[in-house]
């Protein structure tokens, strides 16, 4: 018999995550690394637990999230975006919870690309009078 699951894909900056929620106890894993491991900062460990502490569902899925690109904060937006998606397959009840803390939108804001003439996108070289 197959197991049940729910599968949601995350975005944010260059990263991209692919989520599945397992049924269990609320274990994370990311990239076949457990969350400690994988992430040193406590902040971003508790970014990415917050959809699940938000709609009440922290013991009660474990999490499977495989992400690529990016660097760490952009991966941990990733995956918790990815964890709201696949929360709403879950139940559609936990809708309005997710919606009021932003967690179903995509953050569109990406790098600014370097213009010529200048050393960064806005950054001009230094000035000198001689």
């Amino acid at each position: 018999m197959a197991q049940l699951q729910y599968y949601g894909t995350g975005r944010r900056k260059k990263a991209i995550a692919r989520v599945r929620l397992l049924p269990g106890e609320g274990k994370v894993t990311v990239n076949k690394k457990d969350l400690e491991d994988y992430f040193g900062l406590d902040s971003l460990k508790k970014q990415v637990r917050r959809p699940l502490e938000v709609t009440g569902t922290a013991n009660k899925f474990n999490v499977v999230a495989k992400v690529e690109g990016g660097g760490t904060s952009g991966q941990v937006g990733a995956i918790r975006h990815g964890i709201a998606r696949a929360l709403l397959e879950a139940g559609a009840d936990y809708r309005p919870l997710l919606k009021r803390e932003g967690f179903l939108t995509r953050d569109p804001r990406m790098k600014e690309r370097k213009k010529y003439g200048l050393k960064k996108a806005r950054r001009a070289p230094q000035f000198s009078k001689r």
